[in-house]
């Protein structure tokens, strides 16, 4: 399984699995009930979460709402430190998971508006260097694992500050590879996939953030709170939900 699915990433654009991949592992759900796991975003239990990743991580992917590791952390977060599920609020999902979708589109609360440059599920088609809103337009924003494959990631920051309303928030996940360099690096000459992947740690990223991401985000307005939730959790909680295990969750919010 860990080399179909590696197989599948590597070799089929986002969009095309974005709309079938949900439907092949509903099936293959059934074969993996049980209890010793469980997503939190869905509340499907299983014997284990399948395998993930282009270098397969086991335990990682929830065959039921296809949930990462990162995506059920930011689940018990909202749930747990925010009012992100009764607060009024207008929402802007950029890239949206499909995990999110429908539990975000069916809140009372969210007027939710789904973003993207590609994907056939968003509502907007939009590229983040110039998001087609105004300013003080959104609430809140949420943008997870984008910000490494566009061009210009500090423009992408400033414009998601920009639509953001004084006092809104957001949540801005990247990757991060380890050792985590001290200073991001990044080079737009690099554009063979195979020396991509070899510097940045995939072949579409066009930058390896370092631990410098706090004071790239700071440098174009944002305030900054690194979340560590799954440090505070039993360590019962981080094996039953399939959590990562030292992930921040970098939220950011816009001065009042």
């Amino acid at each position: 399984m860990k080399k179909i699915i590696s197989f599948l990433l590597r070799n089929i654009p986002r969009k095309y699995l974005q709309l079938v991949s949900h439907h092949a592992l509903a099936v293959l759900a059934i074969f993996y009930k049980g209890n010793k796991v469980e997503c939190p975003v869905c509340g499907s239990r299983f014997r284990v979460f399948l395998p993930y990743g282009r270098e397969s991580r086991s335990n990682a992917l929830c065959p039921s709402c296809l949930s990462l590791e990162r995506h059920r952390l930011i689940w018990l977060y909202l749930k747990e430190k925010t009012d992100f599920f009764t607060a009024d609020q207008k929402m802007l999902h950029v890239a949206p998971e499909l995990c999110f979708m429908d539990k975000f589109e069916a809140l009372p609360n969210t007027d939710y508006i789904t973003a993207d440059i590609e994907s056939p599920l968003a509502k907007v088609k939009m590229d983040i260097h110039e998001i087609p809103f105004e300013e003080n337009t959104f609430d809140v924003v949420f943008c997870n694992h984008v910000l490494e494959h566009v061009d210009d990631d500090q423009l992408a920051m400033r414009e998601m500050l920009r639509v953001l309303k004084p006092g809104g928030w957001g949540i801005l996940q990247i990757p991060l590879f380890h050792p985590i360099p001290e200073k991001t690096f990044e080079d737009l000459t690099i554009t063979s996939p195979k020396e991509r992947e070899q510097m940045f740690g995939q072949d579409d990223h066009v930058r390896l953030f370092g631990k410098d991401y706090p004071e790239r985000l700071r440098s174009q307005g944002f305030i900054v709170k690194q979340e560590k939730l799954v440090f505070e959790l039993p360590e019962e909680d981080v094996k039953r939900y399939g959590l990562p295990s030292d992930e921040i969750i970098y939220r950011v919010e816009k001065p009042a």
